[in-house]
């Protein structure tokens, strides 16, 4: 993920850059970003190629990457080369796991996989446009057909012939509320660190959501501090995936 000059071992002050190792395997990657939130794109992956040649669907080719390619993930989204909210996409083109979309893609992050990404869908829509992934774009706006883990999502992306932009948006897969609080429909009690127990609604949209009210752990949206409402919600989320 280094430049160099054309000669491979040089820049314009004089200074020798340590050679790369020939034998190791290069990692090309796009760098992207939606409003600021990164996605480091890593448009082929001869291993995940390869077995998507050899018939592994989607969510099958999640679960090799993770058995066998991790160090993958943990190179890209990790320091040095990473950082905390780095966030990455594995494009897989043609293949089972594509199944008829446009590309196939796989997410990543510092701590895992993932089902669903909007910010990285967003960026996903103009990368397969300017990267000739559409055979045929359309004016004035192509759809562009993605299979994610969680299912088919389709990006509107803008086209003017030559190259895509914005604004774009796209259609997820369906959404619903999962478990819904309330003595009616039935309470969903979670017991929270520091804040007690607290009533979520669990609602879906490509990954699972916990919602719920600032003022249950004695916040306020408006007035409470960024630093505060997050840490509540990064407990909030910690006690779910517990319980």
């Amino acid at each position: 993920m280094a430049a160099a000059a054309a000669g491979g071992c040089g820049d314009s002050g004089g200074r020798r850059l340590p050679p790369r190792s020939l034998a190791e395997p290069a990692l090309h990657t796009v760098e992207m970003h939606t409003g600021g939130e990164p996605l480091r794109v890593i448009p082929r992956l001869e291993a995940m190629e390869e077995a998507a040649a050899a018939g592994l669907s989607l969510l099958a080719l999640r679960r090799h990457m993770a058995a066998t390619q991790d160090h993958v993930r943990r190179a890209l989204m990790h320091e040095p080369r990473g950082h905390g909210d780095m966030y990455g996409a594995v494009v897989v083109h043609g293949g089972a796991a594509a199944d008829g979309a446009d590309l196939a893609v796989l997410f990543l992050h510092g701590s895992g996989y993932s089902a669903m990404c909007g910010h990285a869908v967003l960026a996903l829509g103009r990368f397969a446009l300017d990267y000739g992934f559409v055979a045929a774009p359309q004016r004035p706006e192509t759809a562009v057909r993605l299979r994610c883990p969680c299912g088919p999502v389709t990006a509107f992306v803008p086209w003017d012939g030559c190259r895509s932009g914005n604004p774009v948006r796209f259609h997820s897969v369906p959404a619903f509320a999962a478990a819904t609080g309330g003595a009616r429909a039935g309470d969903v009690p979670i017991d929270v660190p520091g804040h007690g127990r607290v009533v979520v609604d669990i609602g879906y949209g490509g990954t699972f959501y916990a919602f719920l009210s600032a003022e249950q752990l004695g916040l306020d949206v408006c007035s409470s501090k960024t630093r505060e409402l997050v840490s509540a919600a990064s407990a909030v989320t910690e006690a779910v995936k517990e319980q």
